[in-house]
């Protein structure tokens, strides 16, 4: 069962909670809900925070109130809560609660906030009524007390969204007005004489207010909440019954939906558009003329009318808009028959049938409001009152056993609109077929039943006309007007009807008699009494002959009366557009004498304040079924009481014999039962006497028990002694023998750590070594490098000076300086190499000291850091070696492209000097032999100049560099001459 029930701030949210602590979020828009939180007891008010749209207060049965998100507690409070609610300003970090357990004297939900404000509001049981700043808690002001003799006990308050109005409601039907901008009681409201007592007070919001609202909920004690207009005290629409009371109520913030929990612990919701009245009627029209005919005639240039735009006639709209006026002149040509087709509501029939042909239907937002205004309803609340309060008809009692509809609501709805059908008129109580053809409207109007009774009682009245006057049989003068217009329009079709005697009792009344809901969808249902309402009461009787014409291809084809009843009494394949434009053509092509506007009346609404009479029925008849049916229930009434009262007799026979039979039983059972007591106080008596010897023997054998448990006690803290002791001397000799076990590690740690020191330092021994080994290697390796690039560069400098010798004297010049360029740049590249070699070999040097460095700092650690140092010095070393052999391998490769490089340049410059040759030789017929002579000179220069230079490169006598490039010069030309060879 649900208990409370609370709205977010958007209004598409809904907080309800049951008596098992179960809380549920209801999701309005997405049409989901998820139970969010189990307190496991149940909760007496809820609110949501206006800060954290996730948060929610609970107040609980264990006089606790609870802050949850996602499940978390956040704070606690204890006192019997009975109202939660939070500040409207829309901080939420404060709410209120209210407990029955103050000290001030509080009622039940009289301390809220005011919209809109931080402003404390507290009403006290004396009806004294002060309102407080909430930051200092200091009284603002306060009310005074009510006029004399309109007193009430105040229970429940509602205050306006703008704070301007503050309703207060108790123990009478009163209601307080007060102003709060001038702290006076403007009004006092008296509710209907059913409303003793006031148990909810709240307003109903509306977005183009300005919150002002003007529409007031009020819950009295039969359960049933009354909204009432506060400006023209009009009760607009009312929500719940007596059979559903309502047992609490809230509104959303928006002022769209009613959430109310029933009696029943079932939570409604319910939509305010749907509820009001007001709001499904369209706009007024904006310029209505006021017009004096008489006057007219006469001078109709001088007539003007000043016109006012129309308000919004709902009851809590703003009157703050101005009024605009206009001058308009009337039209003389303007016809009389308009009036005519004036509607209620400021609709036009005409304008409306025009509409209805264009569109097929009337919108459906607006299709009450329209139907409401077509059939011209009064609106008869106390005429209808007074049928209601006759109570249920005799006929229409046990209705659910003839119509068992599955909903409780539609079938109550059902059984008062017919039973006021049956006392407005006795004709209704013996129609069989009134609750087929009330039960449509009955579905659509069913939260509205004085509507719905009027516009039963309007169809009734104008659409079946001439009806009943054949009663109890079907009317057969309406028949026979339908098939004569089938006959004039398809004569076929209904020869074949009369071959297989189907009458109009089979084809046309069963669409009577249900008004087309058995063969129609609801939407087609709608669509064709827009066009019934607004038509002649003639159009529902072309409309069914339209029907049949249409359906004639499946009709053709039935043979059998079966097949005929089936198909009109289910829905069939048909379009329903195509039956509406053949009805209207059936109107307007069918004969005057034959047409059923001949014979039906125009439309008449019902009359207002009282309903008219309806007598159009065979009067002796419906008495003479009234009579019968009366008298059979009193036969009835009668025989149920016999059978009654013999009833009676013979049960009240039946129970003295059952009543003496008991007694003979008990008296049995008492002599059985006196007899068990004398045996069972013999088996006693012998159980004394047997329980003193037994327990004599059980003192004698506890005694013993005890002396023995007494030697058994000290010989065990004897023993438990003797095992102290044994304990103790254990824990002296295990003590003595870790403390020699101690100083035995102790040694084997110092001796350790001796080896480890020892260990270190021939470690650090062998590295030096090492290191010292590499080092000379390179050195020599570099030294032999050394000593080739100056061989190469000697015979390089020999090359050059041999080739400047050669040349032309008139070249000499260019030849020198060329040579000059040429020696610079060897000798700058020499130098660079050189000074790159001492500079990677100091690179060297310096990281090998390093390494050494920290290898040493690293080897005084203890025996764990040692070894993993040698580990990673080892693994450094590796990768050294390997990084080293990649550098030589590289350096080589280097090499071996510079070697290629010179040879490559040897070769082309050989080239160029055995071209160099030829061209001499042909300019000269004794080259040959100078060439043979050079040759054998140059070989043996060649030769001792090879001896002399290396003798000179092991002695280092050569003096000057200028020498060395002399030398150079002489094996350079040398070796090219033999090189001719």
């Amino acid at each position: 069962r649900f208990l409370n029930v609370a709205f977010d701030s958007s209004g598409d949210s809904l907080l309800a909670g049951d008596h098992q602590g179960n809380i549920y979020v209801f999701d309005l828009n997405g049409n989901r809900f998820k139970l969010v939180q189990r307190t496991m007891q149940a909760c007496t008010a809820l609110a949501f925070n206006l800060r954290r749209k996730t948060e929610f207060l609970v107040a609980l049965a264990d006089y606790s109130v609870k802050c949850f998100d996602t499940g978390k507690e956040k704070f606690k409070r204890r006192g019997a809560v009975m109202a939660a609610a939070a500040p409207h300003e829309g901080n939420g970090r404060a709410a209120l609660t209210v407990s029955a357990e103050g000290q001030l004297g509080l009622g039940t939900g009289s301390v809220f906030f005011l919209p809109l404000s931080n402003t404390i509001l507290s009403c006290f049981k004396d009806n004294s009524v002060f309102a407080w700043e909430f930051d200092t808690l200091h009284c603002k002001y306060q009310l005074p007390t009510a006029v004399e003799g309109s007193a009430l006990h105040y229970k429940v308050f509602a205050v306006t969204r703008d704070g301007r109005i503050f309703v207060a409601g108790g123990k009478s039907n009163h209601l307080h007005l007060w102003c709060l901008e001038s702290k006076q009681l403007v009004r006092i409201i008296q509710m209907p004489t059913e409303v003793r007592a006031v148990r909810h007070l709240e307003f109903l919001p509306d977005s183009f207010d300005g919150g002002s609202n003007q529409v007031l909920g009020v819950l009295s004690q039969d359960n049933i909440m009354r909204f009432i207009s506060i400006e023209t005290y009009k009760l607009l629409f009312v929500v719940g019954s007596h059979e559903e009371g309502i047992s609490t109520a809230a509104i959303s913030p928006s002022g769209r939906y009613i959430a109310s929990v029933m009696e029943n612990g079932s939570l409604n919701l319910y939509s305010v558009q749907a509820l009001t009245q007001e709001v499904n009627k369209p706009p007024p029209p904006l310029f209505k003329v006021v017009e004096d005919w008489p006057k007219c005639k006469s001078d109709a240039n001088k007539l003007t009318t000043r016109v006012t735009p129309g308000r919004s006639e709902q009851p809590w709209k703003s009157k703050g808009s101005k009024i605009q006026t206009r001058l308009l002149k009337v039209q003389m040509n303007t016809p009389l028959e308009n009036k005519e087709n004036e509607l209620p509501g400021g609709l036009n029939k005409k304008r409306l049938q025009a509409l209805l042909k264009g569109y097929g239907e009337y919108p459906a937002k607006y299709r009450m409001f329209v139907w409401r205004s077509l059939l011209q309803l009064p609106e008869n609340h106390l005429a209808f009152s007074s049928l209601i309060d006759k109570g249920t008809h005799s006929a229409f009692v046990n209705i659910q056993n003839e119509y068992p509809i599955k909903s409780r609501k539609l079938l109550r709805v059902l059984q008062r609109t017919l039973s006021a059908l049956a006392h407005w008129s006795a004709i209704f109580g013996e129609t069989p077929y009134i609750p087929l053809l009330a039960f449509p409207f009955v579905k659509l109007f069913q939260n509205n039943q004085l509507i719905c009774f009027e516009v039963v009682a309007t169809v009734v009245v104008n659409f079946c006309q001439h009806w009943f006057e054949y009663f109890p049989n079907p009317p057969v003068n309406v028949l026979s007007m339908m098939e004569n217009i089938l006959a004039h329009h398809d004569k076929e079709l209904l020869q074949h009807l009369i071959k297989y005697n189907v009458t109009s009792q089979v084809y046309a009344w069963p669409l009577l008699e249900t008004l087309f809901s058995e063969v129609l969808t609801r939407e087609e249902w709608l669509k064709v009494f827009d066009n019934i309402f607004s038509n002649h009461p003639s159009y529902f009787l072309m409309i069914v002959v339209a029907y049949i014409i249409c359906s004639r291809a499946p009709l053709l084809l039935c043979n059998q009366s079966q097949d005929f009843e089936y198909f009109f009494h289910h829905r069939n394949n048909l379009d329903i557009n195509t039956v509406i434009k053949r009805a209207y053509h059936l109107m307007e092509t069918t004969p005057p004498d034959i047409h059923p506007q001949r014979v039906l009346d125009d439309f008449m609404p019902l009359t207002k304040g009282q309903y008219p009479v309806f007598n159009k029925y065979p009067k002796f008849v419906v008495d003479y079924q009234t009579r019968e049916r009366e008298r059979i229930r009193q036969d009835e009434i009668e025989y149920l009481r016999e059978r009654y009262f013999g009833e009676t007799k013979a049960q009240e026979r039946k129970a003295e014999d059952e009543a003496f039979y008991r007694k003979q039983e008990l008296l049995r059972e008492a002599e059985e039962q006196r007899r068990k007591m004398v045996l069972e106080e013999e088996e006693k008596l012998a159980e004394r006497r047997l329980a003193a010897v037994r327990r004599e023997l059980k003192v004698k054998e506890l005694q013993f028990l005890d002396a023995s448990r007494r030697r058994f006690l000290k010989y065990q803290q004897d023993q438990r002694q003797m095992e102290l002791k044994r304990l103790d001397d254990d824990i002296a000799r295990k003590a003595s023998m870790r403390e020699q076990e101690t100083a035995a590690t102790l040694q084997d740690i110092e001796v350790r750590q001796m080896e480890l020191e020892s260990q270190r330092q021939l470690f650090e021994q062998r590295l030096i070594r090492d290191q010292e080994t590499i080092t000379q290697e390179m050195r020599e390796e570099r030294d032999d490098r050394q000593r080739k690039a100056d061989l190469e560069d000697h015979i390089v400098q020999r090359w050059i000076e041999t080739d400047r010798e050669e040349r032309q004297k008139a070249q000499m010049v260019a030849e020198e300086n060329l040579a000059k360029a040429e020696q610079n740049c060897i000798d700058n590249e020499w130098r660079l190499q050189a000074l790159h070699k001492l500079r990677h070999d100091d690179q060297d040097r310096e990281k090998h000291y390093e390494e050494i460095a920290k290898l040493l700092h690293d080897n005084r650690v203890k025996e764990a850091e040692l070894l993993k140092a040698m580990r990673e010095a080892e693994e450094k070393k590796w990768e050294e070696v390997t990084w080293r052999k990649a550098q030589l391998e590289e350096e080589q490769k280097a090499a071996a492209a510079a070697d290629e490089h010179r040879k490559q340049f040897l070769e082309d410059e050989m080239n160029d000097t055995l071209e160099l040759a030829e061209k001499l030789q042909r300019e000269d017929g004794y080259f040959g032999e100078y060439v043979e002579y050079a040759v054998f000179s140059s070989i043996s220069r060649l030769d001792i100049g090879m001896k002399v230079w290396i003798d000179q490169q092991k002695t280092n006598k050569v003096s000057s560099i200028k020498d060395k490039h002399r030398l150079n010069s002489f094996y350079m030309s040398v070796f090219w001459q033999y090189s001719f060879m």
